[in-house]
């Protein structure tokens, strides 16, 4: 058999991180916590932000359910933000159509919920429309933009306490004035400060609040739903977070003319689009969360110990996660050996399905380096016989080896050798993963050319 050559990683141009640490475990004990997590439709979902964090900044695991790897998902339009850069707002920016989807969207909630298209169209404008507020200093309020630079700012503010994406106000904003303005206008959509012809209105937005929370599949265990549970975990402050509206601005365009008195055939040439930036309500929030997969969620609960996992609202051991996890994935025992076994080497393993393999294998992590290798896991006794996962033909292998070298990756297959007298009592456990060997064989094309001009200059 030949000896497989080592090639080294190849390092991404542009890197904009630096390295912290393997594994999301204080070595000194100091900063060691926690994190939490939830099965949600046969998912592991973690929602606490300062947990995201600490896992993927640390050894990289899961990934946004709204980004490509890094949770950074933002309701605010980046090119817009640019745009309004000299407003010095820090709101979340976003365009008229946006917006637009996320009313629709929260029609779709209310119409799901049976009520009528009256009371729907009510609550929708209850829940959207303008919200004005003064403006501290006079000479905001007389700036214009025409354009990139010279359009016409005008700006309503709106300060908002608790909400999932904490407003921070310039400093020149923090003042008592402006602060009374900001509790005087939330005044007005407080229902303890409603009449009693207002009530069954906030009772609508109080309802299409939690409709929101309800649409994403993932909030409905740490949503909205999260207060019928007994312990006081962190879901219920996520609830609260998120049940509370969020403020946005939205770029909305208006007609104007430069000369309203004049009406001679060039008075459509003088027309222009004046674009404004008004304070809105969110009919509709989404929010990126990690997700997990079952072999990072394990090795995380079983390797590292800073994970617990909850089901409902009691947390799983170690042997029902096995458990659970074999039925949701019948091949997650052989996947998780070799998630377990590469991981300890020092390598990334991320889902390989894009690429049609069960793992890619990345040095330091995903923003530092290309993936290495595709590998495929099988589980085999020790004359390397069993049920294959995948059985290969040579027209399949030779079709993903060449997928994967197209992708500048090596194919690699996992051989996970159990011993012949090791029962399925012992496979029930994952501590039957000490007596398992492993055995990696690194698949390449043979090229007769090339072979035949090296035996050549030999």
């Amino acid at each position: 058999m030949a000896e497989a050559v080592f090639h080294p990683p190849r390092r991404k141009r542009r890197v904009f991180e630096s390295y912290q640490a393997p594994f999301p475990v204080d070595v000194g004990g100091k900063d060691f916590r926690i994190c939490q997590a939830e099965i949600i439709n046969n998912n592991v979902i973690v929602t606490n932000p300062e947990d995201i964090e600490q896992l993927y900044n640390k050894g990289y695991f899961g990934k946004g359910i709204l980004s490509r790897s890094r949770p950074v998902y933002s309701i605010s339009d980046p090119l817009l933000v640019t745009k309004w850069q000299g407003a010095n707002i820090n709101m979340p920016i976003i365009g008229s159509k946006k917006y637009q989807c996320h009313v629709q969207w929260a029609k779709s909630v209310l119409q799901q919920q049976g009520l009528d298209d009256c009371s729907i169209t009510k609550i929708i404008e209850n829940y959207t429309k303008p919200l004005e507020l003064p403006f501290l200093e006079e000479d905001e309020a007389e700036q214009t933009r025409t354009g990139p630079n010279t359009e016409n700012t005008e700006v309503s503010r709106q300060c908002s306490t608790a909400t999932g994406n904490v407003v921070a106000l310039s400093p020149e904003n923090q003042n008592e004035g402006y602060k009374k303005a900001c509790l005087e206008a939330d005044a007005a959509f407080e229902p303890a400060a409603a009449r009693s012809s207002e009530e069954q209105e906030q009772g609508d937005l109080k309802e299409i609040a939690e409709a929101s929370c309800q649409k994403h599949g993932f909030l409905v265990h740490c949503g909205c739903k999260a207060k019928e549970s007994t312990e006081h975990r962190s879901c219920e402050m996520i609830k609260s977070k998120e049940c509370a509206p969020e403020y946005v601005l939205v770029q909305e365009e208006e007609e104007g003319s430069l000369c309203p008195a004049d009406d001679s055939a060039h008075a459509q040439e003088d027309l222009f689009k004046k674009e404004k930036l008004v304070c809105r309500r969110n009919p509709f929030r989404i929010f990126e969360y990690l997700q997990l997969s079952l072999e990072e969620a394990f090795f995380l609960v079983y390797a590292l110990g800073c994970l617990s996992i909850y089901y409902g609202e009691e947390p799983l051991t170690i042997l029902k996660l096995w458990e659970v996890f074999s039925e949701v994935k019948p091949n997650f025992k052989t996947t998780y050996m070799a998630y377990h076994y590469f991981r300890s080497k020092g390598w990334v393993p991320k889902v390989g399905l894009k690429y049609g393999t069960d793992l890619l294998l990345y040095r330091k992590g995903p923003p530092f380096y290309h993936a290495s290798y595709s590998v495929i896991a099988e589980l085999v006794d020790d004359n390397f016989e069993g049920s294959l996962r995948r059985p290969l033909s040579w027209k399949s292998l030779s079709g993903l080896n060449r997928t994967t070298v197209n992708a500048s990756k090596e194919l690699m297959l996992c051989y996970l050798i159990r011993p012949s007298d090791m029962t399925e009592e012992e496979m029930s456990t994952p501590e039957c993963m000490k007596r398992i060997k492993v055995q990696e064989l690194i698949v390449s094309r043979w090229v007769s050319s090339r072979e035949r001009n090296e035996q050549d200059e030999l």
